[in-house]
């Protein structure tokens, strides 16, 4: 349905009168008149019952107009949304990041925001990082927030690296390595480790193969974990290992340690993503509060 006919509709509606929404949209009555037929051929029935004191609504046209009316409104807001967005005006902010890494990371960035800029509205979106990448290709997020997928991200959006983590090895509490204080990549050799599914964190396991064979071998994967909560029952479970940023060792499971990795060359990028195109206000400022670490080329 075309949206000029509505809102001629509508108009005519809130005037009460053709020739005074005519005059009102700066176009001839006789145009109205033929929008409004055009209108009714559209519905299959008279909307309007015309009278010599001007119009009134029947039945079908006020269905119409208790429908349409609402859902007219969203379009304009939702179009004056975009329009905002589209020239940096916005005042929401959508972050998707990883509750692990949010307090240490995230939480100090927003609460400068805060500070700063207390017009802007947060919300904040708990997702998986394929999550994320898929809701900030479709704009359902401004922000993201996750780790080891420079590559993949760099692609279609700018990435910029706010930490470099510390590695840890989860492992057994019964695993004879976890009587050691720390470890090498090379300890883990002859180990399983647990592997995720790509769809949920898109460039963990290239991580982990990358750190192993750069110390000359390849690791073995056993189960496809689909969050951090399975990945550490499976070390249980297996009796596998997993490595694993610093912030996530902040989730405690029973059976469950960490060991840090001795490896000099053993880090964790974590990365924040936005899309191309013109910043926002708010994506702005909050790119501002967050730290940089510069990334080589």
């Amino acid at each position: 349905m075309n949206l000029d006919l509505l809102r001629s509709f509508f108009s005519i509606v809130e005037n009460g009168s053709l020739n005074r929404a005519a005059d009102h949209l700066r176009v001839s009555q006789s145009t109205l008149t033929r929008q409004m037929h055009s209108l009714e051929g559209e519905v299959g029935g008279r909307i309007f019952e015309r009278s010599a004191s001007g119009v009134s609504l029947t039945a079908a046209g006020h269905v119409l107009f208790d429908a349409m009316h609402p859902l007219l409104a969203q379009f304009d807001a939702a179009l004056d949304d975009a329009r905002k967005s589209a020239r940096g005006q916005s005042a929401r902010l959508r972050v998707g990041y990883l509750v692990s890494a949010a307090a240490q990371y995230l939480h100090p960035s927003l609460a400068a925001l805060r500070r700063a800029h207390p017009e802007v509205k947060v919300t904040l979106i708990d997702l998986s990082p394929g999550e994320q990448i898929s809701a900030l290709r479709k704009g359902a997020i401004d922000l993201a927030l996750l780790a080891n997928a420079r590559t993949l991200l760099a692609r279609e959006f700018f990435v910029r690296r706010i930490a470099i983590v510390a590695v840890f090895v989860a492992l057994p509490e019964s695993h004879p390595l976890a009587s050691q204080r720390a470890l090498k990549l090379t300890d883990l050799r002859r180990e399983l480790f647990v592997g995720v599914n790509e769809r949920d964190m898109p460039g963990h396991n290239a991580w982990i193969t990358q750190l192993c064979r750069r110390v000359g071998f390849r690791p073995k994967f056993v189960v496809e974990a689909e969050s951090l909560a399975h990945s550490l029952a499976t070390i249980v479970s297996e009796g596998a290992v997993d490595l694993l940023p610093e912030y996530a060792t902040k989730t405690r499971v029973p059976d469950v340690v960490y060991r840090p990795l001795r490896d000099a060359a053993a880090s964790c990028e974590l990365l924040v993503a936005w899309q191309r195109g013109k910043l926002a206000e708010p994506v702005k400022a909050m790119l501002e509060t967050l730290p940089t670490v510069r990334i080589a080329s």
